[in-house]
């Protein structure tokens, strides 16, 4: 499998096996305007030259959606990190931290880094610094809404060179890199979907304002902002699929929907009429997702997961017995 070099746009290089070139193209991480190379080639070239296939269809950007553009940042506030989805079907991410950049990341995500990093356990995310005692307490006590920890991990570089950060996420799944200034400053995702981020980006809530959904969208009323200009990490069960809405509907089945775009809206629609609901077995209700902007959905959500899991202890089958549950009459 080839590896590729490519020119971020922080302006360092960054490093990526074929299998990932194109997710990285999807997430914004790679543009046609890209600088590329791999083994064997001349020099650096533009993407679209030597990737032409990743980029067939593209088309102009949707419109904004009503009420204007991205939010005016004042400039760039989160740290610009490179990195490197590593893995396939079960898949973490390598961070490369230059001198005094910090990475935030959930309790329990580091996998491994290197010698030189520092971490330190700290409450809230650290994008605004000079908030007071009780700013801070207000905004992880609405992080403890989520079902989150009240504490974050950061992770700095103190060394005086480039330093590598691995994290992982608790179930097979695949990493999505998330470019917020690409994507209006503004990320509403499941619950338990973020992974880490750049410094600077801000972890906070918002709330379901619609009834149906709240009650019956599988997410509950809270789902999870991520707000800011940096790049963050978000983690889904199985494949994960990038949809980009222009005013069209889109039904989902409510636990595999990951995260949407300020564009999007969502809402609850019950699915067919009553016979599909009770037999079809796609559940009572769909989510609907309608506007301008993009949404992830993913292949298998944990929930689903699990239950199928528990499923077959409770039914007492045996992993790979041809008899199933009836293997077990013939038991001791």
């Amino acid at each position: 499998m080839k590896t590729w070099h490519y020119h971020g746009s922080s302006g360092s290089t960054a490093t990526t096996s074929e299998e990932n070139l194109a997710e990285l193209v999807e997430s914004g991480a790679i543009t046609p305007q890209t600088y590329m190379w791999t083994q064997g080639m001349g020099g650096w070239e533009p993407a679209a030259k030597v990737l032409p296939d990743l980029f067939q269809g593209a088309g102009a950007p949707p419109p904004l959606p009503p009420g204007g553009g991205p939010p005016s940042l004042g400039g760039k506030r989160s740290h610009e990190i490179d990195y490197e989805i590593i893995g396939e079907s079960i898949q973490m991410v390598e961070i490369e931290l230059d001198p005094g950049e910090t990475v935030i990341a959930e309790g329990g995500a580091m996998n491994y880094m290197e010698d030189g990093i520092a971490f330190e356990t700290k409450m809230g995310d650290g994008s605004t610094p000079d908030q007071g005692f009780m700013g801070k307490l207000m905004a992880v006590g609405k992080r403890a809404l989520t079902g989150e920890s009240l504490f974050m991990t950061h992770f700095t570089n103190r060394a005086g060179g480039k330093k590598r950060v691995t994290f992982a996420a608790p179930y097979p799944g695949t990493v999505v890199p998330i470019d917020l200034a690409q994507q209006g400053g503004e990320l509403l995702c499941q619950k338990d979907a973020f992974l880490c981020a750049a410094l600077g980006t801000q972890i906070g809530i918002a709330f379901n304002r619609k009834l149906g959904a709240g009650l019956f969208g599988g997410e509950g009323f809270i789902l999870q902002r991520l707000q800011g200009d940096g790049v963050a990490f978000i983690h889904a069960g199985g494949t994960v699929v990038r949809k980009e809405l222009k005013g069209e509907k889109l039904f989902v089945d409510t636990g595999c929907l990951v995260g949407f775009t300020k564009g999007i809206n969502y809402d609850i629609q019950r699915a067919g009429n009553l016979k599909s609901m009770v037999f079809g077995g796609e559940g009572l209700f769909l989510a609907t997702l309608q506007g301008h902007g993009t949404v992830w959905l993913q292949s298998m959500p944990f929930a689903r997961l699990a239950q199928r899991i528990t499923g077959m202890y409770a039914s007492g089958r045996e992993q790979g017995s041809a008899l199933g549950g009836l293997g077990n009459l013939f038991g001791d």
